[in-house]
């Protein structure tokens, strides 16, 4: 501020040219009162003043006038390039010479004891003094220099005694005025630093603003108060394939709105921005449709209005970016969350949102809507047998053929896995449901040609119409879900429409379910044993080991009740385990050719743990494994064909025989009984019934089994025989085993134990 120091920085040295700038542009002010001065002294002090002091003294203060201005000129010449504190330091010393010349002038012009001369002389005095302090308000140096000598004159040019009041009010104008110059100087470096950071701040502001138009995917856009492009970036025009010429000075929603401008079709998006920008309101993150080169792309734009310093509206200033690649991802992750990957159908959650749709659009009418869900048949075991990729082309082509079902209107997707849905917003009749299950189990259930496999699969449909069934999307799928489970159970390759009873005997599955639970760790079940006789010779050649339940308050409990319920909540693999240890305990006890049959479930063989479970209870009871078979039916191969095998075959190599259950009856096939050294094959009572009836197709298919198993070295068992006329029949078509309540029911290990010889029943006992 005052010029002492070392070189000055960038910041500083700005505060420093401005100092000189006021200081050198006020110059004329100052040198022109100094000349005032020169000529009211020539005509005050002209007769008492010798001529020579006048002139030399007149001299004096011109040659510093020219100083003064030559150096000022200098300064403005170079534009106040190479300007340092030396510059600050050399006007401090022009201060100082016209300092001393006034303090001169106090001894050489008034005379003492002219009051008149002093006062005019004091008047001189007092306005070249104040006319400094204002010159030199900015550089506090040069005041200084200037305004010390004439105040330190002034106590002399009031030196007698009675003058002392004007002494002192001399004195303090000196001092007040140095005092203003300084607090003016600082002032004036304060608010002038104050505008050197402001215009720091706005040159990196543009520079930013450059770099983030140049570098950035975003750019800068701006309007008048009529809403035309003003000031257009290259950025911004190269975003929208125009040159900044073509767009300055036209409207922005027609520069936005593209081809649509004539025709008058405008997005939802530019009708908002118009709405902003007419009612100058801000706005951010609004998204539209911009057609660029005949291409649509999203921009993002935000604005805020202008106004100037009277408050006048100047227009719109804001920023906009394409955020197409972030349209289209968002794009595609709702696509995601609500469509199936895999089918292109709609997924679960937009299943919802179609029946609840469909549902509010029912309200108060009868039919409503209905909901109906499809289970595809047989999918696991193509799944399972020929890879995921098969099973995933084969469901997508399921998908495209339930489209082509569904009428218009009908709102079909996927559930998950092999389990489709139908969401019908109208029905117009009560056969409208039926007639569409029907269409959807025909057209599903159709060959396949995927790849190099011809894929045979059903459907199974289950339906659910409101507000009957369900008032709400969750009661009605849960309806509809009851309606599938009761198809499924039918056999499937049908269609179910929900009773209330389904819901009942639902409840009494979960019931169900909860006690045999409780039944395992209660020990509430208990092995029964059914003899199976030598057809021929009449004796006991083995028992079949069939569980039981009785419940404590519900009583005895039909297998064909509990069993499915426990293969639905996996209960079948330890309680199969279970009823294989107690039937290997029981007949361990028996004489040493009398075999033990136990049925085996798909998903026990599945376990990886099967094979131990039945070394070990082999193990515990000591029982010959040849004199233990494991019953299995034909549907263990349409799970996990190679598996299943491979299980079979290491029961096998430990000596246990095996016993293909219900032939016939399923999905009978000559290729495992090929590939697996099955010890019996069973013959299913339906065929000994409809045979003792002298129906011609039961014959020949015990005929066919007989001769098949002969062929194959296996034995056969005929289960179901109750009286001698079918024992008699059996017998002459060749089976070497029967079972049946002809021999005897299913009976307590106690009761079994009593069939065998006295002397071996003591023993056992």
């Amino acid at each position: 501020m005052l010029g002492f120091g070392a070189e000055p920085g960038d910041g500083v040295r700005r505060i420093l040219v401005a100092q000189l700038r006021f200081a050198d542009a006020a110059t004329p002010l100052r040198l022109g009162l100094n000349i005032l001065g020169l000529i009211f002294i020539w005509r005050v002090f002209d007769d008492s003043t010798p001529m020579p002091w006048l002139l030399g003294w007149s001299g004096a203060m011109l040659v510093a006038a020219m100083v003064a201005i030559g150096l000022a000129t200098r300064r403005r010449r170079g534009d106040y390039a190479d300007v340092g504190p030396a510059d600050q330091q050399l006007m401090g010393w022009v201060g100082l010479f016209q300092g001393l010349l006034w303090l001169a002038a106090i001894f050489l012009f008034p005379r003492a004891g002219h009051p008149g001369e002093l006062m005019a002389f004091w008047t001189l005095l007092s306005c070249v003094m104040i006319c400094g302090a204002i010159s030199f308000c900015t550089a506090p140096l040069a005041a200084a220099a200037f305004l010390l000598p004439i105040g330190a004159g002034t106590v002399l040019l009031f030196g007698a005694p009675e003058q002392g009041p004007l002494r002192g009010l001399a004195i303090g104008y000196a001092g007040g005025l140095l005092i203003a110059a300084f607090c003016c100087t600082r002032l004036f470096v304060r608010q002038h630093r104050t505008s050197v950071q402001l215009v720091e701040k706005s040159e990196v502001v543009s520079l930013l603003l450059r770099e983030y138009e140049v570098g950035g995917s975003d750019w800068l856009w701006q309007t008048d108060a009529m809403r035309r492009i003003s000031g257009a970036s290259a950025r911004f025009a190269e975003t929208i394939g125009l040159t900044p010429e073509q767009l300055e000075g036209a409207p922005l929603v027609q520069i936005l709105a593209g081809s649509g401008w004539d025709s008058g079709r405008f997005a939802a998006g530019l009708h908002s921005l118009a709405d902003h920008l007419k009612h100058r309101e801000n706005f951010s993150n609004l998204v539209l449709p911009v057609e660029v080169q005949g291409q649509w792309r999203w921009w993002e734009l935000s604005a805020s209005p202008r106004y100037d310093e009277n408050g006048a509206f100047q227009g719109f200033r804001g920023v906009g970016s394409d955020v197409t690649a972030q349209r289209e991802s968002a794009d595609k992750i709702a696509q995601l969350a609500r469509f199936d990957p895999l089918t292109g159908l709609p997924n679960r959650s937009h299943l919802r949102e179609a029946l609840d749709q469909a549902l509010d659009g029912a309200r108060g009418r009868t039919p409503g809507c209905a909901f109906l869900m499809v289970d595809l048949d047989r999918f696991k075991a193509i799944n399972d047998t020929l890879g995921h990729q098969i099973g995933d082309k084969l469901l997508s082509q399921v998908a495209r053929r339930l489209l082509q079902v569904c009428v218009q209107g009908d709102f079909c997707g996927r559930i998950g896995g092999d389990e489709f849905a139908v969401v019908m917003p109208h029905v117009v009749d009560s056969a409208a449901v039926p007639r569409l299950a029907s269409a959807i189990i025909g057209a599903l259930s159709a060959p396949y040609q995927v790849d190099q496999h011809v894929l045979h699969v059903g459907a199974s449909v289950g339906s659910a119409l409101s507000p009957g069934d369900g008032r709400e999307a969750e009661a009605l799928t849960r309806s509809a879900d009851l309606a599938l489970y009761r198809a499924k159970a039918d056999g499937g390759g049908v269609h179910c429409a929900y009773e209330p009873q389904l819901h009942a005997e639902a409840e009494e599955r979960r019931q169900l379910e909860l006690a045999l639970r409780e039944a395992l760790e209660k020990d509430q079940l208990h092995v029964l044993y059914q003899p199976v006789v030598d057809a021929g010779q009449e004796c006991i050649v083995g028992f079949e080991a069939l569980v039981r339940w009785t419940h404590p308050e519900l009583g005895p409990i039909s297998p064909v009740k509990f069993v499915p319920v426990a293969e639905e909540a996996r209960l079948i693999a330890p309680i199969g385990e279970w009823v294989l240890r107690t039937a290997c305990l029981e007949a361990a006890g028996w004489p040493d050719d009398v075999r033990i049959a136990v049925n085996v479930s798909a998903e026990q063989l599945a376990h990886p743990s099967f094979v131990a479970a039945v070394v070990s209870a082999l193990a515990q009871s000591g029982l010959d494994a040849r004199r233990l078979e494991l019953e299995v039916t034909e549907s263990v191969f349409m799970t996990d064909d190679a598996g299943a095998l491979k299980v079979l075959d290491q029961l096998i190599a430990l000596g246990v025989h095996l016993s293909l259950d219900d032939f016939g009856t399923g999905y009978s096939s000559l290729g495992y009984l090929s590939r697996t050294r099955f010890n019996t094959i069973k013959i299913d009572r339906s065929f000994v019934v409809g045979a003792s009836k002298g129906t011609a197709e039961s014959l020949a298919i015990i005929r066919a089994v007989v001769t098949l198993a002969e062929s194959l070295g296996m034995a056969t068992t005929a289960e179901g025989v109750e009286t001698q006329a079918e024992l008699d029949m059996v017998r002459r078509l060749g089976c070497k085993k029967v079972q049946g309540y002809y021999f005897g029911r299913p009976m307590l290990p106690q009761d079994a134990a009593r069939l065998f010889p006295p002397p071996l029943q003591q023993a056992i006992a």
